[in-house]
Protein backbone atom coordinates (compact mmCIF):
# COMPACT_ATOMS: atom_id res chain seq x y z
CA UNK A 1 0.00 0.00 0.00
CA UNK A 2 1.37 3.43 -0.93
CA UNK A 3 1.83 5.52 2.22
CA UNK A 4 3.12 8.80 0.82
CA UNK A 5 2.32 11.01 -2.10
CA UNK A 6 4.62 13.51 -3.75
CA UNK A 7 2.84 16.84 -3.26
CA UNK A 8 4.09 19.87 -5.14
CA UNK A 9 2.32 22.98 -4.00
CA UNK A 10 1.55 25.05 -7.08
CA UNK A 11 2.84 28.38 -5.81
CA UNK A 12 4.35 29.90 -2.70
CA UNK A 13 5.01 33.52 -1.91
CA UNK A 14 8.32 34.24 -0.21
CA UNK A 15 8.13 36.83 2.56
CA UNK A 16 10.92 37.47 5.04
CA UNK A 17 12.12 33.87 5.09
CA UNK A 18 8.71 32.29 5.44
CA UNK A 19 6.36 30.70 2.91
CA UNK A 20 2.66 31.47 2.70
CA UNK A 21 0.48 29.29 0.47
CA UNK A 22 -1.21 31.20 -2.37
CA UNK A 23 -3.41 29.61 -5.03
CA UNK A 24 -2.54 30.22 -8.71
CA UNK A 25 -5.64 32.30 -9.30
CA UNK A 26 -4.86 34.62 -6.39
CA UNK A 27 -1.09 34.82 -6.83
CA UNK A 28 -1.17 37.74 -9.25
CA UNK A 29 -3.35 39.71 -6.84
CA UNK A 30 -1.46 38.79 -3.68
CA UNK A 31 -0.23 42.37 -3.31
CA UNK A 32 -3.78 43.27 -2.22
CA UNK A 33 -3.02 41.66 1.14
CA UNK A 34 -0.54 44.40 1.94
CA UNK A 35 2.81 42.84 0.98
CA UNK A 36 5.18 45.50 -0.31
CA UNK A 37 8.03 43.10 -1.07
CA UNK A 38 8.88 42.12 -4.63
CA UNK A 39 6.81 39.05 -5.37
CA UNK A 40 8.94 35.95 -5.87
CA UNK A 41 7.63 32.44 -6.31
CA UNK A 42 9.19 29.05 -5.77
CA UNK A 43 8.01 25.43 -5.77
CA UNK A 44 7.92 23.37 -2.60
CA UNK A 45 7.74 19.58 -2.94
CA UNK A 46 6.96 17.29 -0.02
CA UNK A 47 6.18 13.65 0.58
CA UNK A 48 2.92 13.62 2.55
CA UNK A 49 0.91 10.75 4.05
CA UNK A 50 -1.98 9.29 2.08
CA UNK A 51 -5.32 8.34 3.60
CA UNK A 52 -8.10 6.70 1.63
CA UNK A 53 -11.17 4.53 1.89
CA UNK A 54 -13.78 7.25 2.36
CA UNK A 55 -17.01 7.31 0.37
CA UNK A 56 -17.69 11.00 1.03
CA UNK A 57 -15.44 13.85 2.15
CA UNK A 58 -17.27 17.03 3.22
CA UNK A 59 -15.27 20.27 3.39
CA UNK A 60 -16.86 22.62 5.91
CA UNK A 61 -19.06 21.92 8.92
CA UNK A 62 -21.56 24.77 8.75
CA UNK A 63 -25.32 24.24 8.40
CA UNK A 64 -24.92 22.68 4.95
CA UNK A 65 -21.81 20.62 5.76
CA UNK A 66 -23.17 19.13 8.96
CA UNK A 67 -26.42 18.20 7.19
CA UNK A 68 -24.53 16.70 4.24
CA UNK A 69 -22.20 14.60 6.40
CA UNK A 70 -24.86 13.28 8.80
CA UNK A 71 -27.34 12.53 5.99
CA UNK A 72 -24.68 10.64 4.01
CA UNK A 73 -23.54 8.62 7.03
CA UNK A 74 -27.11 7.64 7.87
CA UNK A 75 -27.34 6.11 4.40
CA UNK A 76 -24.39 3.86 5.15
CA UNK A 77 -21.49 5.86 3.70
CA UNK A 78 -18.07 6.23 5.31
CA UNK A 79 -17.90 9.99 5.78
CA UNK A 80 -15.11 12.37 6.75
CA UNK A 81 -16.06 15.92 7.74
CA UNK A 82 -13.33 18.58 7.66
CA UNK A 83 -13.95 21.81 9.59
CA UNK A 84 -11.57 24.77 9.84
CA UNK A 85 -12.40 25.69 13.44
CA UNK A 86 -13.36 23.75 16.55
CA UNK A 87 -17.10 23.25 16.25
CA UNK A 88 -19.85 22.74 13.70
CA UNK A 89 -22.76 25.02 12.91
CA UNK A 90 -20.99 27.87 11.14
CA UNK A 91 -23.22 30.92 11.03
CA UNK A 92 -25.66 29.52 13.60
CA UNK A 93 -23.01 28.85 16.24
CA UNK A 94 -19.65 30.49 15.63
CA UNK A 95 -21.06 33.60 13.95
CA UNK A 96 -23.96 33.98 16.45
CA UNK A 97 -26.66 34.16 13.75
CA UNK A 98 -28.68 32.05 16.17
CA UNK A 99 -32.12 32.37 14.67
CA UNK A 100 -33.87 30.45 11.88
CA UNK A 101 -36.82 32.10 10.18
CA UNK A 102 -38.93 32.03 6.97
CA UNK A 103 -40.00 28.53 7.93
CA UNK A 104 -43.65 28.87 6.83
CA UNK A 105 -45.51 30.66 4.03
CA UNK A 106 -48.55 31.64 6.06
CA UNK A 107 -50.40 28.42 5.32
CA UNK A 108 -47.90 25.66 6.10
CA UNK A 109 -44.33 25.01 7.15
CA UNK A 110 -42.39 24.63 3.89
CA UNK A 111 -39.00 23.50 5.20
CA UNK A 112 -38.48 19.82 5.84
CA UNK A 113 -36.02 17.07 6.62
CA UNK A 114 -32.93 17.55 8.73
CA UNK A 115 -33.58 21.19 9.71
CA UNK A 116 -36.93 20.24 11.25
CA UNK A 117 -35.21 17.44 13.17
CA UNK A 118 -32.76 19.99 14.60
CA UNK A 119 -35.58 22.31 15.68
CA UNK A 120 -37.40 19.59 17.58
CA UNK A 121 -34.21 18.27 19.17
CA UNK A 122 -33.35 21.75 20.47
CA UNK A 123 -36.92 22.17 21.74
CA UNK A 124 -36.73 18.81 23.50
CA UNK A 125 -33.56 19.98 25.26
CA UNK A 126 -35.22 23.31 26.23
CA UNK A 127 -32.75 25.29 24.11
CA UNK A 128 -35.12 27.38 21.95
CA UNK A 129 -36.50 30.84 22.58
CA UNK A 130 -39.80 31.02 24.55
CA UNK A 131 -41.87 32.07 21.51
CA UNK A 132 -40.71 29.06 19.48
CA UNK A 133 -41.35 26.72 22.40
CA UNK A 134 -44.88 28.12 22.74
CA UNK A 135 -45.52 27.60 19.01
CA UNK A 136 -44.43 23.97 19.21
CA UNK A 137 -46.41 23.26 22.36
CA UNK A 138 -49.59 24.85 20.98
CA UNK A 139 -49.29 23.27 17.54
CA UNK A 140 -49.02 26.63 15.80
CA UNK A 141 -46.97 26.99 12.63
CA UNK A 142 -43.32 27.66 13.27
CA UNK A 143 -42.00 30.75 11.54
CA UNK A 144 -38.90 31.66 13.55
CA UNK A 145 -36.77 29.74 16.03
CA UNK A 146 -34.17 31.43 18.19
CA UNK A 147 -31.81 28.98 19.88
CA UNK A 148 -28.81 28.59 22.16
CA UNK A 149 -25.74 28.36 19.87
CA UNK A 150 -23.76 26.25 22.36
CA UNK A 151 -26.59 23.72 22.43
CA UNK A 152 -26.47 23.45 18.63
CA UNK A 153 -22.72 22.73 18.74
CA UNK A 154 -23.36 19.88 21.18
CA UNK A 155 -26.23 18.57 19.09
CA UNK A 156 -24.12 18.41 15.92
CA UNK A 157 -21.35 16.60 17.82
CA UNK A 158 -23.84 14.02 19.07
CA UNK A 159 -25.50 13.49 15.69
CA UNK A 160 -22.12 13.00 14.00
CA UNK A 161 -21.08 10.53 16.68
CA UNK A 162 -24.36 8.61 16.49
CA UNK A 163 -24.33 8.39 12.67
CA UNK A 164 -20.64 7.46 12.42
CA UNK A 165 -19.27 10.63 10.83
CA UNK A 166 -15.52 11.05 11.39
CA UNK A 167 -14.90 14.70 12.25
CA UNK A 168 -11.58 16.53 12.00
CA UNK A 169 -11.66 19.99 13.49
CA UNK A 170 -9.01 22.64 12.83
CA UNK A 171 -8.50 21.19 9.34
CA UNK A 172 -8.64 23.06 6.04
CA UNK A 173 -8.69 21.89 2.46
CA UNK A 174 -5.86 23.75 0.70
CA UNK A 175 -5.63 21.96 -2.67
CA UNK A 176 -6.94 19.06 -4.72
CA UNK A 177 -5.64 16.30 -6.97
CA UNK A 178 -7.87 16.46 -10.04
CA UNK A 179 -8.36 14.47 -13.24
CA UNK A 180 -9.30 17.49 -15.35
CA UNK A 181 -10.20 15.46 -18.45
CA UNK A 182 -12.87 13.57 -16.54
CA UNK A 183 -13.77 16.45 -14.18
CA UNK A 184 -13.19 14.15 -11.23
CA UNK A 185 -11.43 14.75 -7.92
CA UNK A 186 -9.03 12.00 -6.87
CA UNK A 187 -8.08 13.47 -3.52
CA UNK A 188 -7.79 16.64 -1.46
CA UNK A 189 -4.81 18.10 0.39
CA UNK A 190 -5.54 19.15 3.96
CA UNK A 191 -3.57 21.12 6.53
CA UNK A 192 -3.81 20.98 10.32
CA UNK A 193 -1.58 20.73 13.39
CA UNK A 194 -0.23 17.38 12.10
CA UNK A 195 0.86 18.90 8.79
CA UNK A 196 -0.33 18.07 5.29
CA UNK A 197 -2.40 15.00 4.37
CA UNK A 198 -3.62 13.62 1.07
CA UNK A 199 -7.14 12.21 1.49
CA UNK A 200 -8.66 10.12 -1.26
CA UNK A 201 -12.38 9.45 -1.56
CA UNK A 202 -15.10 8.52 -4.02
CA UNK A 203 -17.02 11.81 -3.73
CA UNK A 204 -16.53 15.31 -2.34
CA UNK A 205 -18.89 18.04 -1.15
CA UNK A 206 -17.86 21.70 -0.91
CA UNK A 207 -19.64 23.27 2.07
CA UNK A 208 -17.01 25.90 2.79
CA UNK A 209 -19.39 28.78 2.04
CA UNK A 210 -16.67 30.40 -0.06
CA UNK A 211 -16.52 27.59 -2.67
CA UNK A 212 -12.89 26.96 -1.68
CA UNK A 213 -12.78 23.34 -2.84
CA UNK A 214 -14.54 24.12 -6.11
CA UNK A 215 -12.13 26.97 -6.80
CA UNK A 216 -8.93 24.99 -6.15
CA UNK A 217 -10.23 22.24 -8.42
CA UNK A 218 -10.38 24.71 -11.31
CA UNK A 219 -14.16 24.57 -11.69
CA UNK A 220 -15.82 27.80 -12.70
CA UNK A 221 -16.85 30.15 -9.90
CA UNK A 222 -18.20 33.69 -9.73
CA UNK A 223 -16.57 36.01 -7.20
CA UNK A 224 -18.52 38.57 -5.16
CA UNK A 225 -19.10 41.92 -6.81
CA UNK A 226 -19.32 40.59 -10.36
CA UNK A 227 -23.09 41.10 -10.61
CA UNK A 228 -23.32 44.35 -8.70
CA UNK A 229 -21.63 47.67 -8.09
CA UNK A 230 -20.10 46.31 -4.88
CA UNK A 231 -19.99 43.36 -2.51
CA UNK A 232 -22.98 42.91 -0.21
CA UNK A 233 -21.61 43.98 3.19
CA UNK A 234 -21.26 41.40 5.97
CA UNK A 235 -21.95 41.91 9.68
CA UNK A 236 -20.09 40.63 12.72
CA UNK A 237 -22.91 39.48 14.97
CA UNK A 238 -22.78 39.28 18.76
CA UNK A 239 -24.40 37.36 21.61
CA UNK A 240 -26.28 39.73 23.95
CA UNK A 241 -27.64 39.20 27.47
CA UNK A 242 -29.76 40.93 30.13
CA UNK A 243 -32.67 42.11 27.99
CA UNK A 244 -35.98 42.73 29.73
CA UNK A 245 -38.41 41.28 27.18
CA UNK A 246 -41.43 42.46 29.16
CA UNK A 247 -40.49 46.01 28.10
CA UNK A 248 -38.55 45.54 24.86
CA UNK A 249 -40.60 46.29 21.73
CA UNK A 250 -38.80 45.62 18.48
CA UNK A 251 -41.51 47.48 16.56
CA UNK A 252 -40.06 50.76 17.82
CA UNK A 253 -36.53 49.99 16.66
CA UNK A 254 -36.54 51.68 13.24
CA UNK A 255 -37.86 54.93 14.65
CA UNK A 256 -35.09 54.85 17.27
CA UNK A 257 -32.45 54.12 14.62
CA UNK A 258 -33.64 57.14 12.64
CA UNK A 259 -33.55 59.27 15.80
CA UNK A 260 -30.00 58.14 16.61
CA UNK A 261 -28.85 58.84 13.04
CA UNK A 262 -30.35 62.33 13.22
CA UNK A 263 -28.51 62.91 16.50
CA UNK A 264 -25.18 61.71 14.98
CA UNK A 265 -24.95 58.90 17.51
CA UNK A 266 -23.36 56.39 15.11
CA UNK A 267 -19.95 56.54 13.46
CA UNK A 268 -21.75 55.63 10.23
CA UNK A 269 -25.33 56.66 9.42
CA UNK A 270 -26.58 53.16 8.61
CA UNK A 271 -30.39 53.01 8.66
CA UNK A 272 -30.51 49.28 7.89
CA UNK A 273 -30.31 47.49 11.25
CA UNK A 274 -31.75 43.93 11.33
CA UNK A 275 -31.49 44.14 15.12
CA UNK A 276 -32.01 41.78 18.04
CA UNK A 277 -33.32 38.24 17.61
CA UNK A 278 -34.31 36.48 20.81
CA UNK A 279 -32.43 33.26 21.63
CA UNK A 280 -33.32 32.62 25.30
CA UNK A 281 -34.99 34.04 28.39
CA UNK A 282 -32.89 37.22 28.45
CA UNK A 283 -30.50 36.66 25.53
CA UNK A 284 -30.44 37.55 21.85
CA UNK A 285 -28.21 37.57 18.83
CA UNK A 286 -27.45 41.11 17.67
CA UNK A 287 -27.27 41.55 13.89
CA UNK A 288 -26.18 45.16 13.52
CA UNK A 289 -23.41 47.10 11.83
CA UNK A 290 -22.62 46.66 8.14
CA UNK A 291 -18.96 46.41 7.12
CA UNK A 292 -19.14 48.21 3.81
CA UNK A 293 -16.74 47.28 0.99
CA UNK A 294 -15.32 44.33 2.96
CA UNK A 295 -14.14 41.43 0.78
CA UNK A 296 -14.33 38.02 2.46
CA UNK A 297 -11.95 36.63 -0.20
CA UNK A 298 -9.15 39.01 0.83
CA UNK A 299 -7.38 38.19 4.09
CA UNK A 300 -6.39 41.77 4.92
CA UNK A 301 -9.93 42.99 4.28
CA UNK A 302 -11.40 40.17 6.35
CA UNK A 303 -8.97 40.84 9.21
CA UNK A 304 -9.72 44.57 9.23
CA UNK A 305 -13.42 43.73 9.09
CA UNK A 306 -13.24 41.58 12.22
CA UNK A 307 -11.58 44.40 14.17
CA UNK A 308 -14.04 47.01 12.92
CA UNK A 309 -16.93 44.63 13.55
CA UNK A 310 -16.02 44.24 17.20
CA UNK A 311 -16.03 48.02 17.57
CA UNK A 312 -19.43 48.29 15.90
CA UNK A 313 -20.87 45.62 18.21
CA UNK A 314 -20.05 47.80 21.22
CA UNK A 315 -21.41 50.88 19.48
CA UNK A 316 -24.76 49.21 18.74
CA UNK A 317 -24.98 47.84 22.27
CA UNK A 318 -24.60 51.41 23.49
CA UNK A 319 -27.37 52.44 21.08
CA UNK A 320 -29.77 49.85 22.50
CA UNK A 321 -28.94 50.82 26.07
CA UNK A 322 -29.65 54.50 25.33
CA UNK A 323 -32.60 54.34 22.96
CA UNK A 324 -34.52 51.07 23.52
CA UNK A 325 -36.63 50.27 26.58
CA UNK A 326 -35.70 46.97 28.21
CA UNK A 327 -32.09 47.18 27.02
CA UNK A 328 -30.69 49.50 29.70
CA UNK A 329 -28.60 46.70 31.26
CA UNK A 330 -27.80 44.65 28.15
CA UNK A 331 -24.27 43.28 27.79
CA UNK A 332 -22.18 42.00 24.90
CA UNK A 333 -21.26 38.45 25.95
CA UNK A 334 -19.16 37.73 22.84
CA UNK A 335 -18.78 38.62 19.20
CA UNK A 336 -18.65 35.91 16.56
CA UNK A 337 -15.45 34.00 15.83
CA UNK A 338 -16.74 33.90 12.24
CA UNK A 339 -17.71 36.86 10.11
CA UNK A 340 -21.35 36.97 9.03
CA UNK A 341 -20.53 36.86 5.32
CA UNK A 342 -23.44 37.33 2.92
CA UNK A 343 -21.60 37.05 -0.38
CA UNK A 344 -18.21 35.67 -1.48
CA UNK A 345 -18.13 33.05 -4.26
CA UNK A 346 -20.82 31.08 -6.06
CA UNK A 347 -20.30 28.10 -8.33
CA UNK A 348 -21.45 28.00 -11.95
CA UNK A 349 -23.59 24.91 -11.94
CA UNK A 350 -25.56 22.64 -14.19
CA UNK A 351 -28.44 25.01 -13.49
CA UNK A 352 -28.28 28.63 -12.39
CA UNK A 353 -31.40 29.65 -10.51
CA UNK A 354 -32.33 33.23 -11.39
CA UNK A 355 -34.71 36.02 -10.47
CA UNK A 356 -37.34 34.90 -12.98
CA UNK A 357 -37.49 31.51 -11.22
CA UNK A 358 -38.04 33.33 -7.93
CA UNK A 359 -40.50 35.88 -9.31
CA UNK A 360 -42.70 33.22 -10.92
CA UNK A 361 -42.42 30.95 -7.85
CA UNK A 362 -41.23 28.24 -10.21
CA UNK A 363 -41.44 24.60 -9.18
CA UNK A 364 -39.16 21.93 -10.64
CA UNK A 365 -39.57 18.16 -11.06
CA UNK A 366 -36.05 17.75 -9.64
CA UNK A 367 -36.41 20.27 -6.82
CA UNK A 368 -34.59 19.19 -3.68
CA UNK A 369 -36.02 21.91 -1.40
CA UNK A 370 -38.89 24.34 -1.01
CA UNK A 371 -38.33 27.76 0.52
CA UNK A 372 -40.23 31.00 1.04
CA UNK A 373 -37.81 33.72 2.11
CA UNK A 374 -37.94 37.03 0.28
CA UNK A 375 -34.91 38.39 -1.56
CA UNK A 376 -32.73 40.11 1.01
CA UNK A 377 -30.02 42.22 -0.67
CA UNK A 378 -28.63 44.45 2.07
CA UNK A 379 -27.75 48.09 1.53
CA UNK A 380 -24.54 48.73 -0.43
CA UNK A 381 -23.94 52.23 0.97
CA UNK A 382 -25.25 54.75 3.51
CA UNK A 383 -27.44 56.85 1.21
CA UNK A 384 -31.16 57.27 1.99
CA UNK A 385 -31.87 56.15 -1.60
CA UNK A 386 -30.10 52.85 -1.03
CA UNK A 387 -32.02 52.18 2.17
CA UNK A 388 -35.26 52.92 0.33
CA UNK A 389 -34.23 50.48 -2.42
CA UNK A 390 -33.67 47.77 0.19
CA UNK A 391 -36.91 48.52 2.00
CA UNK A 392 -39.03 48.43 -1.16
CA UNK A 393 -37.49 45.19 -2.41
CA UNK A 394 -37.54 43.22 0.81
CA UNK A 395 -40.84 44.42 2.25
CA UNK A 396 -42.90 44.94 -0.90
CA UNK A 397 -41.62 43.97 -4.34
CA UNK A 398 -40.15 40.59 -3.43
CA UNK A 399 -42.27 39.63 -0.44
CA UNK A 400 -44.09 36.34 -1.00
CA UNK A 401 -47.85 36.25 -0.64
CA UNK A 402 -49.63 33.87 1.70
CA UNK A 403 -49.28 30.29 0.53
CA UNK A 404 -46.44 30.96 -1.90
CA UNK A 405 -43.09 29.19 -2.09
CA UNK A 406 -40.49 28.38 -4.71
CA UNK A 407 -38.50 25.27 -5.56
CA UNK A 408 -34.72 24.88 -5.65
CA UNK A 409 -33.57 22.45 -8.36
CA UNK A 410 -30.84 19.84 -7.99
CA UNK A 411 -28.59 21.35 -10.67
CA UNK A 412 -27.62 24.32 -8.46
CA UNK A 413 -25.53 21.88 -6.40
CA UNK A 414 -23.36 20.55 -9.24
CA UNK A 415 -20.40 22.48 -10.70
CA UNK A 416 -21.01 22.25 -14.44
CA UNK A 417 -19.68 19.01 -15.90
CA UNK A 418 -18.24 17.59 -12.68
CA UNK A 419 -18.61 13.92 -11.88
CA UNK A 420 -17.99 13.59 -8.13
CA UNK A 421 -18.19 17.12 -6.75
CA UNK A 422 -21.16 18.94 -5.24
CA UNK A 423 -21.43 22.31 -3.48
CA UNK A 424 -24.02 23.27 -0.87
CA UNK A 425 -24.75 26.36 1.18
CA UNK A 426 -24.57 29.99 0.14
CA UNK A 427 -22.12 29.17 -2.70
CA UNK A 428 -24.63 27.28 -4.88
CA UNK A 429 -25.34 28.30 -8.48
CA UNK A 430 -27.70 31.30 -8.48
CA UNK A 431 -27.75 34.92 -9.55
CA UNK A 432 -27.16 37.52 -6.85
CA UNK A 433 -30.85 38.14 -6.18
CA UNK A 434 -31.69 34.49 -5.54
CA UNK A 435 -28.52 34.18 -3.48
CA UNK A 436 -30.02 36.89 -1.29
CA UNK A 437 -33.02 34.65 -0.66
CA UNK A 438 -31.55 31.17 -0.17
CA UNK A 439 -28.27 31.93 1.63
CA UNK A 440 -30.02 31.54 5.01
CA UNK A 441 -29.41 28.55 7.25
CA UNK A 442 -32.67 26.61 6.77
CA UNK A 443 -32.15 26.59 2.99
CA UNK A 444 -28.46 25.75 3.41
CA UNK A 445 -29.36 22.80 5.64
CA UNK A 446 -31.79 21.43 3.05
CA UNK A 447 -29.22 21.89 0.27
CA UNK A 448 -26.63 20.08 2.35
CA UNK A 449 -28.96 17.18 3.04
CA UNK A 450 -29.62 16.88 -0.70
CA UNK A 451 -25.90 16.98 -1.57
CA UNK A 452 -25.04 14.30 0.99
CA UNK A 453 -27.85 12.11 -0.27
CA UNK A 454 -26.80 12.61 -3.89
CA UNK A 455 -23.18 11.72 -3.12
CA UNK A 456 -24.21 8.40 -1.55
CA UNK A 457 -26.46 7.65 -4.53
CA UNK A 458 -23.51 8.30 -6.82
CA UNK A 459 -21.26 5.96 -4.82
CA UNK A 460 -23.85 3.16 -4.82
CA UNK A 461 -24.98 3.45 -8.46
CA UNK A 462 -21.99 4.89 -10.29
CA UNK A 463 -24.14 7.79 -11.52
CA UNK A 464 -22.03 10.97 -11.92
CA UNK A 465 -23.16 14.16 -10.24
CA UNK A 466 -23.89 15.78 -13.62
CA UNK A 467 -26.16 12.90 -14.68
CA UNK A 468 -27.78 11.68 -11.48
CA UNK A 469 -31.21 10.06 -11.50
CA UNK A 470 -33.05 12.89 -9.76
CA UNK A 471 -36.31 10.95 -9.42
CA UNK A 472 -34.43 8.46 -7.26
CA UNK A 473 -32.83 11.29 -5.31
CA UNK A 474 -36.15 12.99 -4.57
CA UNK A 475 -37.66 9.69 -3.43
CA UNK A 476 -34.79 9.12 -0.98
CA UNK A 477 -35.08 12.66 0.38
CA UNK A 478 -38.81 12.24 0.90
CA UNK A 479 -38.14 9.15 3.02
CA UNK A 480 -35.89 11.32 5.18
CA UNK A 481 -38.66 13.86 5.77
CA UNK A 482 -37.97 16.42 3.04
CA UNK A 483 -40.99 18.44 1.93
CA UNK A 484 -41.00 17.82 -1.83
CA UNK A 485 -44.63 17.79 -3.00
CA UNK A 486 -44.02 17.94 -6.76
CA UNK A 487 -46.33 15.45 -8.50
CA UNK A 488 -44.11 14.88 -11.53
CA UNK A 489 -40.58 13.56 -11.13
CA UNK A 490 -37.84 13.30 -13.73
CA UNK A 491 -34.76 11.12 -13.99
CA UNK A 492 -33.00 14.05 -15.70
CA UNK A 493 -32.21 17.28 -13.90
CA UNK A 494 -33.48 20.65 -15.09
CA UNK A 495 -30.73 22.30 -17.11
CA UNK A 496 -30.13 25.82 -18.36
CA UNK A 497 -27.28 27.63 -20.03
CA UNK A 498 -24.91 29.19 -17.50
Amino acid sequence: MKLFKNFSRRRFLQTAGTAAVVSPALHAASGQSGNSETKQSFRLTREIPIESGYDVVVAGGGPSGAAAAISAARLGAKVLLLEAIGSMGGMGTNAFVSNWYSLNNGEAVVVGGFIVELIHALYRDKQVAPEAAADIESGRMLNAVGFNPEALKLLFDKLCHDSGVEVRYFTRVIDADVDHERCRIKGVITSNIEGYRYIGASTFIDCTGDAVLTQVCGAKVRAAGKDTKDIMPPTLCAMISDIDYTRFKKATQQAMVEKAVAEDFFTQSDRHVPGLFRSGLTTATMNAGHLFHMDALNCRSLSDGMMHGRQLAQEYAAFYRKYMAGCENMQVIATGSLMGVRESRRILGEYEMNYDDFRTRRKFPDQIALYCKAIDIHVYDLSPEEYQRYYEEFNKADRLKKGESYGIPYGVLVPKGWANLWAAGRCVSTDIKVNGAIRDQPACSMLGQAAGTAAVQSVKTGQPAYDLDTAQLVSTLRKAGANLPQETLSKQMTRAHV
